[in-house]
């Protein structure tokens, strides 16, 4: 388990742990620890608990920077959606962490391997193991690579509306004619890229682009609302 583990972070992620036991524990289930009291095992529920921490931090430096329009009650709650237990159970699968998780009997029986709540203990152990093991730097490119990558592309749009947060800004003086223009389309039909512009009132404001129309749009007007913070300050 270890060796096959051990190959996948080091060629996926560039990681390679100093203490190999805390990669270990990080996926030790107390399931298996209960099986196996003979052999003094420790489970992951303290790097969970560090982990979680790790990973809120770095996710709250990102978002306080990069979207710099958004509120604190939408900064929260756009954290909030990041981190919660089926998005971190989605990132644990996506790293194919779950085949490598120590199960005692009866939790691999019932389809443990596959349940979010462990699955999102597993990622947060992971981070925790690997803040001790390597640190806040390498804990921090790891989150950028796995949950950073995933904002950026768009995959919590529908909680970064920045359509709306737009449209209060330019009409909180009152109406103004706020329209989207798709300018370009781009790449295979399985693969488009489309890119979009918006416009206040006629004036060009922002654009941008994603692998639909709608995050698209959102990009546009993420960019618009940089745009008018940049001139305003």
């Amino acid at each position: 388990m270890e060796q096959t583990l051990t190959q996948l972070l080091k060629t996926d992620y560039n990681i390679i742990f100093k203490d190999i036991s805390l990669l270990e524990q990080a996926f030790t289930h107390s399931s298996y620890v209960n099986e196996h009291r003979h052999f003094e095992l420790q489970d992951n529920e303290r790097l969970e608990f560090l982990g979680d921490a790790v990973l809120e931090l770095e996710v709250s430096d990102y978002l306080y920077r990069h979207f710099q329009d958004l509120p604190e009650g939408k900064l929260t709650k756009l954290r909030s959606t990041i981190v919660r237990e089926d998005s971190l159970a989605m990132f644990a699968k996506e790293c194919g962490f779950d085949q490598f998780v120590k199960l005692g009997k009866g939790e691999e029986n019932s389809n443990g391997r596959s349940r979010s709540s462990l699955l999102c203990d597993l990622f947060e152990a992971f981070l925790g193991a690997l803040y001790l093991d390597q640190g806040a730097k390498k804990s921090k490119e790891f989150i950028y690579q796995v949950v950073v990558a995933k904002i950026e592309t768009g995959a919590f749009s529908h909680e970064m509306d920045h359509k709306t947060t737009l449209q209060e800004v330019l009409q909180k003086n009152g109406d103004i004619l706020i329209e989207y223009h798709l300018i370009a389309e781009e790449g295979p039909a399985h693969a488009r890229i489309f890119h979009v512009e918006v416009c206040g009132g006629g004036t060009p404001l922002g654009k941008g682009s994603g692998k639909s129309k709608k995050v698209a749009e959102q990009k546009a007007a993420e960019a618009a609302l940089a745009n008018i913070l940049a001139e305003e300050s």
